[in-house]
């Protein structure tokens, strides 16, 4: 925040948000900060274990897919085993950390967009189009929709949300907070079937199985909740930064060049656009076209989906890295900035350079999240969580308001929304069929809560990377900043998303197509 911008008395609220950024700024660097809880979690592990903490429960074999009743027992990092497991997958760890390799393949293809100067040249002569009372619903609209892509809105979006705000002459800071809020906590949210359909609608099938043996839970079994749900996430995000957000951040102070305009194209510049541009159409015409045909190489060879299990989403990554990296050669080439291919190489490199502090960053973190899962520590809190609630006696709305706050408690523990509902489907699916209710509806409510939380849970894995996003703004910046910034959003939508679902239970409207609330 900046302190400038405090004309009056601050609110309670803002000097709650005000309190929590001192606190967390105040805590060690971000790297030093996720070693101790490296650390923390390998005492706590073995003080359970001493103890004999555990949990029993249904938990679906991820295998197997199967469901198998199991004893969870809290696991030590300090015995015999704990320890050869730390030293002999530290390495696995930080390599095959999933955002580690996202991140650095896709910084090749944005890292030239912005070094060429395309990314730049394309904001300021999008600035010249675009009415400046639309921006944030844009940015935080297509965040909401990135995620039919599954993660490739966290590392394209939210740095370009925050050259998007500075291109306009507004905070960059604020930009960043309204795409993460998009991507991240309307993850769930979409107009289409995403990537994390099919898979949540398979676990719920399973569970469901403990009491109907036929039943199966469908990909397009919460489209009619979520289609609507996009579009509450995009009003809620859009006042949550424009009248919380961005008035407490300020003016930006910064060093970095904003509020640029159209008139600073040049006609270089302007001929440079046009040849990247046609590039662009060329590369995605071609790439719709491959996808067309029932036997494209993109599809699934088995189902022909574009989207379950295909080529191309798993080679999504490469892909988006092209998109980026070609249009910008060619601008550079146009616009004078690149003379030949070693000035090309020279920026991949320095795109890499760039990216020093996260996997600096990224080895602590990913050593962190690996211990906590090899503990076993979140799936106990899980299962003892779950058993409390089973026994709390509420029913209807109330029910399903608490089962969503439950899981967004839970989604601070545990990173992964497929790993999260693998370990609660089988709990919560069948203790709600018995009730009445559907697995659909238990999926929905499961999915609000997973999806508020992200923004502020150091355990989601793309985290560290908003914090290192966030210095290249302001340098002060730190996970209290993040998390303090995020908090409105995280409240906002929580409370806005589970209203809408009491509404729509109360209307008793399908979830989907062929998708009640109730059964029978």
């Amino acid at each position: 925040m900046n302190p400038n911008a405090k004309s009056k008395k601050p609110s309670l609220f803002s000097r709650f948000l005000n309190g929590i950024e001192t606190v967390g700024n105040r805590l060690p660097h971000p790297i030093t900060l996720f070693a101790l809880f490296a650390l923390a979690v390998v005492v706590i592990s073995a003080v359970c274990e001493a103890f004999g903490v555990s949990a029993t429960g249904e938990i679906i074999n991820t295998s197997t897919m199967q469901l198998e009743e199991q004893t969870i027992h809290a696991v030590s990092l300090l015995s015999r085993d704990g320890i050869v497991y730390m030293l002999t997958q530290m390495v696995n760890n930080f390599t095959s950390f999933a955002p580690l390799g996202v991140v650095l393949v896709t910084m090749l293809g944005v890292g030239c967009a912005e070094g060429s100067g395309y990314l730049s040249a394309l904001l300021r002569r999008a600035v010249s189009v675009t009415p400046k009372f639309i921006v944030t619903p844009m940015i935080v609209f297509l965040g909401v929709m990135s995620n039919i892509a599954s993660d490739i809105g966290y590392v394209v979006l939210i740095p370009i949300g925050a050259l998007v705000f500075m291109a306009y002459g507004r905070h960059p800071m604020a930009g960043l907070a309204a795409a993460f809020a998009g991507v991240s906590g309307g993850f769930s949210a979409n107009l289409m079937i995403g990537t994390l359909d099919p898979m949540l609608a398979g676990i719920s099938t399973e569970a469901a199985k403990l009491v109907d043996p036929l039943y199966e839970v469908r990909a397009t079994d919460n489209l009619y909740f979520m289609f609507v749900s996009t579009f509450l996430i995009v009003l809620l995000g859009t006042i949550v930064t424009d009248k919380i957000v961005e008035p407490r951040l300020g003016a930006y102070t910064g060093s970095m060049d904003h509020g640029m305009d159209a008139s600073a194209v040049t006609a270089q510049e302007r001929r440079a656009l046009r040849a990247a541009n046609w590039t662009l159409l060329v590369l995605v015409v071609a790439l719709v076209a491959l996808c067309i045909p029932s036997n494209s190489i993109f599809r699934n060879p088995e189902t022909g989906s574009l989207i379950d299990k295909s080529p191309l989403i798993g080679g999504l990554i490469p892909l988006i890295t092209l998109v980026f990296f070609v249009p910008s050669v060619v601008y550079g080439r146009v616009a004078g900035v690149y003379k030949g291919e070693k000035d090309v190489c020279n920026q991949l490199s320095k795109n890499m350079n760039t990216m020093g502090s996260y996997i600096a960053l990224v080895f602590v973190a990913a050593q962190f999240v690996s211990f906590f899962a090899y503990s076993k520590l979140g799936t106990i809190l899980a299962l003892n969580g779950a058993e409390a609630l089973r026994a709390s006696g509420v029913s209807g709305p109330v029910l399903m308001v608490l089962f969503i706050i439950f899981s967004a408690l839970v989604n601070l523990l545990m990173g992964s929304a497929s790993a999260k509902w693998t370990i609660l489907a089988p709990v919560f699916v069948p203790m709600f069929m018995l009730l009445g209710y559907s697995p659909e509806l238990t999926q929905v409510a499961y999915r609000i809560g997973d999806s508020c939380t992200n923004l502020i849970t150091p355990l989601m894995s793309y985290f560290a990377m908003i914090v290192v996003f966030a210095k290249k703004y302001d340098e002060r910046s730190g996970i209290g900043t993040i998390i303090s910034t995020m908090v409105p959003y995280t409240l906002f939508f929580l409370v806005g998303w589970s209203a809408l679902l009491v509404v729509w239970m109360l209307l008793g409207l399908p979830l989907g197509p062929g998708a009640n609330l109730l059964l029978g």
